[in-house]
């Protein structure tokens, strides 16, 4: 399949639920769209918004802070687990508890039962006694110290390892803190047996193409499947064989890359400039209102934007503040289907002001376009709203029409 650039960004967009516009609303919405994204990757960092509710946010309507954990904790539809933390659905369990078995028989978990065993136990006996059990449960004073990536205490290490290998999973948090409980007493029986090793492969990799839409199948889709390179590739030939993938050639783009078969009738209806029946908004489109993306998204994060966008995009919470080229929680702007500016932005939560401490434009015709003023503060709107902003503070904007627009923004 040959395709051009606008077509491959405006599928990947879409089959991440991104545009046209958001097509989910209120719980089902959110169960929605956490099941497309395939992975919600959660991040504790807490500037405006985490990283987890900004991606659900720009996807779902009447999206409110938390509710991804209302579908994962409340109602058990989902679970979360990894060094890569993200959220998935309950149904998958089996496939992941296949990992979980591997992470034990990893050197570095094998290092850590032998090191902290008499402390694995413990805890194995305090999760069966009290039901649910937290690190802050155990004072300093009364636990061993240790010096490992996962915790001061050694009861950290145990509990953690209990979560990465299986016995244990995450009941709820609390200030996004992990509260742990049995597996059993969370996850359906029938969802607690394993996968075999050839099944858990194949629905990884699978999970992959469908995670980033058109992928290379290069890097990252090995991190969950056994076995080398050559097993991967001979994987992709068979997929191809069988009608599970097909090759496209995007244009501009080096190599061939991949997708499901199963999306190659929405990869076509997209190439013949029309919207899949399922993608339609229910409001606006990203035409009419900006949105703005997670310095997490999947279609922007880990250097993708520059691929899709020719938008270089660093999240620079990370970069020391003399070397920041924009601010320290810069938000990319998706309007129609190409990311055209960024901005950073501060929620003040003593007095709920929501502050723009700047907006930078890919192309600065843009400040003095009237469509785009319109959209970026309609997009401002419905972010301060889903942040429970008070009032809005713009004088930082340098581009005096969009300025003059967003000053006209009353929350209430």
């Amino acid at each position: 399949m040959e395709i051009s650039r606008q077509t491959a960004r405006r599928f990947i967009l879409g089959r991440q639920g991104l545009w046209p516009g958001r097509r989910w609303r209120g719980a089902r919405g959110t169960e929605q769209a956490m099941r497309t994204m395939e992975h919600l990757q959660l991040d504790p960092l807490l500037v405006v918004g985490r990283a987890h509710d900004l991606m659900l946010h720009s996807r779902v309507i009447d999206y409110r802070p938390d509710d991804w954990a209302i579908q994962t904790y409340e109602r058990r539809r989902f679970f979360d687990w990894g060094g890569w933390l993200a959220v998935r659905p309950m149904e998958e369990l089996p496939y992941w508890r296949r990992l979980m078995q591997r992470e034990r028989d990893n050197g570095h978990f094998r290092e850590v039962e032998q090191e902290h065993h008499e402390t694995i136990q413990e805890m194995r006996r305090e999760l069966r006694e009290r039901g649910t059990i937290a690190n802050r449960d155990f004072t300093m004073s009364s636990r061993k110290r240790t010096d490992h990536y996962r915790g001061r205490k050694d009861s950290a290490v145990a509990l953690y390892y209990l979560w990465r290998v299986g016995e244990a999973m995450v009941h709820h948090r609390e200030r996004f803190e992990r509260i742990y409980a049995p597996t059993e007493s969370i996850a359906p029986a029938e969802l607690i047996e394993e996968a075999s090793d050839a099944e858990t492969d194949d629905f990884m990799r699978r999970k992959h193409v469908a995670f980033e839409g058109i992928t290379p199948l290069t890097g990252s889709y090995t991190m969950y499947s056994k076995g080398d390179r050559a097993a991967a590739l001979e994987w992709r030939r068979r997929a191809v064989d069988d009608g599970v993938l097909i090759e496209v050639n995007v244009e501009g783009w080096r190599g061939p890359r991949w997708a499901l078969a199963s999306d190659a009738g929405d990869i076509d209806t997209v190439a013949a400039g029309r919207v899949p029946r399922s993608w339609r908004p229910l409001e606006t489109t990203t035409t009419e209102e900006a949105t703005f993306l997670s310095p997490l998204d999947p279609v922007s994060a880990r250097k993708r934007a520059k691929l899709l966008f020719d938008f270089d995009y660093i999240w620079e919470v990370y970069t020391p503040a003399p070397k920041r080229k924009f601010g320290y929680y810069a938000l990319p702007v998706l309007w129609g289907d190409g990311l055209v500016a960024r901005f950073d932005t501060r929620l003040e939560r003593a007095s709920s002001a929501l502050r723009i401490l700047g907006l930078w434009l890919e192309d600065e015709a843009l400040a003095k376009d009237p469509d785009f003023a319109e959209a970026f503060a309609r997009g401002i709107e419905r972010f301060g709203r889903f942040l429970s902003a008070g009032s809005l503070d713009a004088e930082a904007v340098p581009q005096a029409a969009i300025r003059r627009r967003l000053s006209s923004i009353a929350f209430d």
